[in-house]
């Protein structure tokens, strides 16, 4: 796909040698749009789990794009989790003010919420900061962006009535003078937690807040798979609470994925000027 999308570039500047660079990052993006099969109507999650029916306004890749989309191009380390990202439908993979939810199922068990109304979220907090910056050392280690906890954008919020959780949290990943989003949500199932999280900067929290609940509605476990359906005689409880789940412990890699679209625009302008520089090297070699 890279060497496609290179070809492509190569072929641009050799019929607009003068074309404007923004125009050139934008054929780019589009020829990476271009591979990408995006889905809408009705989705069926992990083997009958769970259904989504795709909500007016978004687009859904498959749990294999998704992997590359998060991998490849957003430069986070590679992961095999996402079941898919339902992306917004006028938003580009690789355009500016890109955001997505990364939809993730954690076969944990039962989560019990008796502890729901007694965890002392700040508290928490300061102990997620801390784990935040002792994982730094290995991230580094793999080459990937160190991680700052800066606090909540959003306080944890339990739904009882719906078991759902939601909260959200703001991250600085390295110097970037632009903050992250990460929105989490977490609908509990009889075997398992399904997370969406939304990925995007800090300054799309009121738009992606205000489209939770339309995703909310629109993803359900299906019967044999809703928290109601839990047998206590058949299934397993999982080792962790709603305390647990907040604080990270589990699925650590699903609430750490920064959008580097806004990175891509400076690494792609340099990969045109060493195209440019190729192909003026090309002309004078053919004049000569």
């Amino acid at each position: 796909m890279l060497l496609s999308g290179l070809l492509c570039l190569a072929l641009l500047s050799a019929k607009a040698q003068q074309a404007d660079s923004a125009a050139l990052v934008n054929a780019f993006v589009d020829s990476i749009e271009a591979t990408l099969n995006f889905q809408t109507g009705t989705v069926t999650l992990k083997d009958g789990l769970a259904t989504i029916k795709i909500p007016a306004g978004f687009k859904f890749l498959d749990a294999k794009q998704a992997q590359f989309v998060l991998s490849d191009l957003w430069n986070n380390p590679p992961d095999d989790t996402s079941l898919g990202l339902l992306v917004p439908g006028t938003t580009k993979i690789m355009g500016p003010g890109v955001w997505a939810f990364d939809i993730v199922f954690d076969e944990m068990g039962y989560v019990e919420d008796d502890d729901a109304d007694d965890i002392d979220y700040d508290e928490l907090l300061t102990e997620m900061k801390a784990d935040a910056l002792a994982a730094n050392e290995e991230r580094e280690k793999q080459g990937y962006t160190t991680i700052e906890l800066v606090g909540w954008a959003a306080k944890p919020y339990y739904d009882a009535n719906r078991n759902i959780l939601h909260w959200a949290k703001e991250l600085k990943f390295g110097e970037s003078p632009t903050n992250i989003l990460n929105y989490n949500v977490r609908m509990l199932g009889r075997k398992g937690v399904l997370v969406l999280n939304a990925i995007a900067d800090i300054d799309k929290l009121p738009l992606v807040q205000q489209n939770v609940p339309q995703v909310l509605s629109a993803v359900n476990f299906n019967e044999g798979n809703r928290y109601a359906d839990f047998d206590p005689d058949v299934d397993e409880v999982a080792a962790w609470t709603i305390g647990g789940l907040v604080a990270g412990k589990i699925l650590s890699k699903a609430g750490f994925f920064a959008v580097i679209a806004k990175f891509a625009k400076p690494l792609i302008i340099g990969l045109l000027a060493l195209l440019g520089g190729v192909w003026k090297w090309l002309r004078g070699r053919a004049s000569a």
